[in-house]
């Protein structure tokens, strides 16, 4: 395949070497495998058959798809669930050309529900640490705070988490913050990132989707978090704007999610190509793809289209998410080294100098 005209194709894009950086493992339980679980655990839904539980799949805002998310993890009790949910993920995310991910999950999802962290620690991290043996994709964990529930919640699980960090060193290097947005301020879990900071761990936190632009600014200077999930409200400040572009701060961009979630209307009107234009460190996420309508592959695609994006713009978000990765710096020198190479392979004179 050699191609430099005409759109992206699914083909093109799947090819190119690639990081997912936001991706909630609990946020890939599709359908089929929300009644298998819970057939399994013997746990009633409220949804007579699969097609019912996809018409529930929409949504006015962030608020009414959490609804429906914390619904799904409700089948989810077992180590052996928690592999499985992690496999279909990882299947999925080779066959889209991912190379690496850092993989989002939520232990007071589980926690609340009287699962064990440990439970919820096993069955991720034998799945990826499996596929990393078998398949050579490398993987690692942000452990996410529900920023709905209090700051005293989040520095409980953290100590709990901290008492199996040294069994899950070779996946757990993050922290984050998720969950509903307006009404949750940064600010309010300041010192739960502050002592994850102190303890070495990368900090990423989700700001500006359904929040304003000010949340990202105090997300990167309270909380100091290192990379901001969404961001897409940043363009509302464009002092902020500057600033991301000239720190090169890294914006993990979920396209279909943010179209799902109605934050924006039509995705011809979403500015994740604005935001490469100009220079921002952009990259292309799935977030929650089971229920947002496409894994990472379908959100590059989906944006190539609506924003007439090129091949080589679509090759530069492929980069990002190697560059904006929490691999050490050999690791991404040689995903990096791998990426050129296949571009030089798919489209030879695209970056000539």
């Amino acid at each position: 395949m050699n191609v430099e005209t005409g759109a992206p194709s699914l083909q093109f894009i799947r090819a190119l070497p690639k990081t997912e950086l936001h991706l909630h493992i609990e946020g890939t339980l599709e359908p089929e495998l929300i009644f298998e679980l819970a057939q399994r655990n013997k746990i009633h839904l409220p949804y007579a058959n699969i097609d019912r539980l996809r018409d529930a799949y929409k949504f006015s805002n962030l608020q009414s798809f959490l609804d429906l998310y914390y619904a799904g993890a409700s089948v989810l009790l077992t180590e052996r669930d928690f592999y499985d949910m992690t496999m279909a993920y990882m299947r999925r995310a080779q066959d889209d050309g991912v190379i690496h991910a850092e993989i989002m999950f939520d232990p007071q999802t589980h926690t609340q529900r009287g699962v064990k962290l440990e439970t919820v620690f096993a069955g991720i991290s034998r799945a990826l640490r499996e596929v990393r043996e078998t398949t050579g994709i490398t993987s690692s964990l942000i452990l996410s705070f529900l920023r709905h529930l209090s700051e005293n919640d989040a520095l409980e699980t953290f100590d709990a988490a901290l008492a199996l960090r040294r069994q899950y060193e070779d996946l757990w290097i993050s922290v984050g913050l998720d969950s509903a947005e307006l009404g949750n301020p940064p600010e309010k879990f300041a010192r739960v990132f502050a002592l994850a900071r102190e303890l070495g761990f990368r900090l990423v936190a989700h700001a500006g989707e359904e929040g304003p632009a000010s949340y990202v600014c105090n997300a990167l200077d309270i909380l100091h978090a290192e990379r901001i999930d969404h961001g897409v409200a940043s363009e509302q400040d464009p002092d902020l704007m500057h600033r991301l572009q000239v720190e090169q701060i890294p914006l993990t961009v979920c396209p279909l999610s943010n179209l799902k979630l109605c934050v924006i209307q039509n995705l011809r009107e979403h500015n994740l190509a604005r935001m490469l234009r100009q220079g921002l460190l952009v990259t292309v996420n799935s977030d929650d793809p089971a229920y947002f309508g496409g894994y990472l592959a379908d959100n590059y695609a989906a944006s190539a289209e609506a924003l007439d994006l090129s091949h080589k713009e679509v090759a530069i978000l492929a980069r990002n998410s190697i560059v904006a990765s929490f691999l050490p710096d050999d690791a991404k020198q040689k995903l990096l080294d791998l990426w050129t190479a296949k571009v030089h392979e798919l489209m030879p004179h695209a970056f000539a100098s």
